[in-house]
C-alpha cells in the first residue's frame, strides 16, 4: 500500500499508556473469542451481548508486545491514514446514495484491556465495535497474531480489519445493527447466529466497498494488495477458526460465516463499490 500519502484521520485515541499488561477485563482473561462464545451458549445466552462486535479472537500469550517502539509509531500512523480515508470515502458514499452525512467514529488503540461503553475487554477478544460510544477498539498486538496465527500478513490485511469494524458503524448510523440486536433478543438461539452472521457478511461487503473506491482512485492500494485482503477475509471464517482450535466445525455455531461466505461477500462490495450490493434479505435495505 503506498500509505505514506495521504489524509490522516484525528479521530483515534491513544489509550495504551493504560496498558494492565497480561491482564484481564471484565473478567474475560485471557480467553479467545470461541471460549466465550461457548460460555454465552452454554448459559443460554446471545454471544453478541458479551460484546457488540468482536469479530477476531486474539492470542493472549504475549507479555509485552512484539513490536518496537518505532513498529508502533508506524502502525499507529498507518492506522490514522486508513481510518482518514474511511472517512473521506463513507462521507461521499453515503451522501451520493442516501443523501446523509457521515458521522465518524473514534478508533481507541489500547493495550492489554480497555473499557468501552459496551464494558470491559481483553486483547483476547480482538477488534471489536462499539455502538453505545460508536468507537472501534483496536490494539496493535493484533497484527501480529493476524500474520502469525491467521497467517494473513501485508498493510491491507491489516487495513481490511480496521473496514470491516467501520462497516459496523456504517450499519449503526442506517439502522442496521440497532435492528438486528432487536431481532436477536426475539428469537430463538439458531435464528439469533444466522443474524449475527449476517451482520458480518454484510460489514465484510462494506469494507469490500471502501476498498473499491481505495483501488478506483489509485490512492492507496497496489498490486497484490487485494490478494492480501482476500486472504485475511478466508482466514477469520467460522469453519476455518473452529478447525484450527478443536479439529472440527459445528455449523450452527456459526456467527460471522465461513471463509467462502466472508471472501463472497467482500468480493460482491469490492466489485460494485456501492451500498445497495450489501443488502441482505435479513435486514430493511438501505441501498439506493
Amino acid at each position: 500500500m503506498k500509505w505514506q500519502k495521504g489524509r490522516r484521520s484525528t479521530n483515534v485515541e491513544d489509550r495504551r499508556a493504560a496498558r494492565i499488561p497480561g491482564g484481564s477485563a471484565g473478567g474475560l482473561g485471557g480467553l479467545s473469542l470461541l471460549v466465550i462464545l461457548i460460555i454465552a451458549i452454554a448459559l443460554g445466552m446471545d454471544p453478541t451481548q458479551l460484546l457488540e462486535s468482536s469479530d477476531f479472537s486474539m492470542d493472549s500469550e504475549w507479555q509485552e508486545s512484539p513490536y518496537s517502539e518505532e513498529e508502533q509509531n508506524r502502525l499507529v500512523d498507518f492506522i490514522t491514514l486508513v481510518l482518514g480515508d474511511t472517512e473521506t470515502t463513507w462521507d461521499r458514499i453515503l451522501q451520493k446514495e442516501l443523501g446523509i452525512r457521515y458521522r465518524e467514529p473514534k478508533l481507541v488503540i489500547f493495550s492489554g484491556s480497555v473499557n468501552s461503553a459496551c464494558g470491559y475487554a481483553s486483547s483476547a477478544v480482538g477488534p471489536f465495535y462499539c455502538s453505545g460510544d460508536e468507537k472501534v477498539y483496536l490494539d496493535l498486538d493484533f497484527f501480529h497474531d493476524l500474520e502469525m496465527r491467521y497467517h494473513a500478513p501485508g498493510d491491507f490485511a491489516q487495513a481490511y480489519v480496521i473496514a470491516h469494524e467501520v462497516g459496523h458503524h456504517i450499519q449503526n448510523i442506517v439502522g442496521t445493527l440497532p435492528y438486528e440486536r432487536r431481532l436477536a433478543g426475539m428469537v430463538s438461539r439458531s435464528d439469533a447466529n444466522q443474524l449475527s452472521v449476517a451482520l458480518e457478511l454484510q460489514a465484510d461487503c462494506y469494507a469490500g466497498v471502501w476498498a473499491n473506491q481505495a483501488q478506483n482512485q489509485e490512492l492507496i492500494l497496489e498490486a497484490g494488495d487485494i490478494g492480501e485482503g482476500l486472504n485475511a477475509v478466508s482466514s477469520v471464517g467460522d469453519d476455518r477458526i473452529q478447525k484450527q482450535a478443536q479439529g472440527y466445525v459445528v455449523p450452527d455455531s456459526f456467527t460471522h460465516g465461513t471463509s467462502a461466505q466472508r471472501m463472497e461477500w467482500f468480493t460482491r462490495g469490492l466489485e460494485s463499490g456501492s451500498l445497495s450490493a450489501c443488502d441482505c434479505p435479513e435486514f430493511p435495505p438501505v441501498g439506493g
